[in-house]
């Protein structure tokens, strides 16, 4: 049981470590786009790669946050019957929404978009605009990175309704992760 705590432990900090990361995405999105306006509107001046920069930004930011979101249960989820029942239904619910929906999920997301970002690798596929960014296979990849951190975000999400059902752990010992900001 303790490895089983010690591995869910790892990937609720890595997805943290990669959600604080990924989250100053934000801040340098929107100075690039405050940047594109300005440039545009008072000086004349366009950028496709600029323009471009905020669609990849846009893209980290939110499938390699997406991992940390659910870490902070801050999906939207439909609460009518959630909110009311019992920690160890709660538990229940999520082991098997996790079990039968999510990790699935994730599963036919990486199997059906494998070729399509192995194909823009083989090319190293860029912009349709000369001036754009010639990195659209990087973009592409981040589809799999979504994938791999949501999956073990499941897993350590599984393995604590597994503890919290077994009673091994408290639901109340790991509330600063799963608090809403």
């Amino acid at each position: 049981m303790a490895s089983l705590t010690a591995l869910m432990r790892f990937i609720d900090g890595l997805n943290k470590n990669v959600g604080t990361a990924v989250s100053w995405l934000a801040v340098i999105m929107v100075l690039v786009q405050f940047s594109i306006v300005v440039l545009r509107y008072v000086f004349g001046i366009g950028s496709i790669m600029m323009q471009e920069s905020v669609v990849y930004l846009h893209s980290f930011l939110f499938m390699a946050g997406a991992g940390y979101t659910l870490l902070k249960n801050g999906h939207v989820r439909v609460d009518v019957f959630y909110r009311e029942i019992s920690v160890r239904k709660k538990a229940l619910v999520d082991l098997f929404g996790v079990i039968f929906l999510l990790l699935p999920v994730c599963i036919l997301i990486a199997y059906s978009s494998w070729d399509y970002i192995s194909q823009s690798w083989s090319i190293f596929e860029g912009s349709k605009e000369t001036s754009g960014i010639q990195a659209l296979f990087i973009l592409k990849s981040v589809i799999m990175l979504f994938c791999v951190l949501i999956g073990l975000q499941g897993v350590s999400m599984a393995l604590r309704s597994f503890l919290v059902l077994k009673g091994v752990i408290l639901p109340e010992e790991d509330t600063e992760l799963h608090e809403v900001p």
